[in-house]
């Protein structure tokens, strides 16, 4: 048969399927962890942390008031000469309180970045989900029916050539 496919390797095609099977059984948990880990920060970023700087702020202010009353004390007191150590302590307390308040401009700048940089990647993973989702797993699909149809086209073409008669023998002639 002169149009006859030489198929000599179907073994490749199954093991490249199943290669594809393994591929996909690992790549959907990666890209589910990928997602996963951002909501996270931008959770941790959002909420976790700004709570936890945001009493931390409450309370160094509250400190800071409580130095400043004490420094005002001690300026209206006659049985004190000096102020320094009150004037010390209403300065760290502001060091501190400017401190919890940088970390909080720092919180909200880098939880815009994260939006800005983080959502534009994010989207990017949600598009690779959807193209294993639906696309190799049509590859798997279509390469298992590729498959189905080889098989069966190699068991037809040997009977098919089974089937057809030799060409006719010719015979010569021969003078005695």
């Amino acid at each position: 048969m002169a149009g006859q496919a030489q198929i000599t390797s179907v073994e490749a095609l199954e093991a490249f399927r199943s290669d594809l099977i393994v591929y996909l059984s690992q790549i959907q948990p990666v890209l589910d962890e990928i997602s996963s880990d951002v909501v996270r920060m931008k959770f941790w970023l959002q909420n976790e942390q700004r709570q936890l700087w945001e009493s931390h702020l409450r309370q160094r202010r509250r400190k800071l008031e409580e130095a400043q009353a004490e420094l005002f004390n001690a300026r209206l007191s006659t049985f004190q000469d000096s102020t320094m150590l009150q004037q010390m302590a209403v300065q760290k307390a502001q060091r501190a309180v400017q401190e919890a308040e940088q970390k909080m401009a720092a919180l909200k700048k880098w939880a815009r970045e994260l939006e800005t940089q983080g959502n534009p990647l994010l989207k990017m993973v949600d598009q690779l989900k959807g193209f294993v989702a639906t696309d190799l797993t049509a590859a798997v699909s279509y390469l298992t029916q590729v498959i189905k149809t080889l098989e069966a086209y190699k068991e037809i073409v040997p009977t098919a050539s089974a089937a057809q008669p030799d060409p006719p023998a010719t015979e010569t002639k021969t003078s005695s």
